[in-house]
């Protein structure tokens, strides 16, 4: 009898507890440009020379976990190239030097 007082206490609480759900990232839209990433709607912007920690957290938190790319075709300074879908961005060790998608390109990049 008290093991069917205490199910119903526990599942019973539960009933009355608000689902955890976990909070929705605002909408965003990064829009690459000659000077590195427009963020929409905000009107911020993701700059080149950027930290590559900052711009790393900021693209996987928005796009999703990224992907690294070989640095086979890369110029010598360059640390990491990271893929975000169509998006790659490339970085040095002082910041986030370019990006290409879909053909476009700016800043520096590696070879394709």
């Amino acid at each position: 009898m008290r093991r069917i007082a205490l199910l119903f206490a526990v599942f019973g609480l539960g009933a009355c507890a608000a689902p955890l759900m976990a909070p929705r990232a605002p909408a965003v839209t990064l829009t690459p440009d000659a000077n590195g990433l427009a963020v929409a709607p905000s009107g911020l912007r993701i700059d080149f020379d950027r930290s590559p920690e900052g711009v790393i957290a900021v693209l996987d938190r928005v796009r999703g976990r990224h992907a690294v790319l070989s640095l086979a075709r890369c110029p010598d300074d360059m640390r990491q190239q990271l893929r975000w879908g169509d998006l790659v961005l490339t970085f040095s060790d002082e910041g986030f030097v370019g990006w290409r998608q879909d053909g476009r390109m700016a800043g520096r990049v590696c070879g394709l």
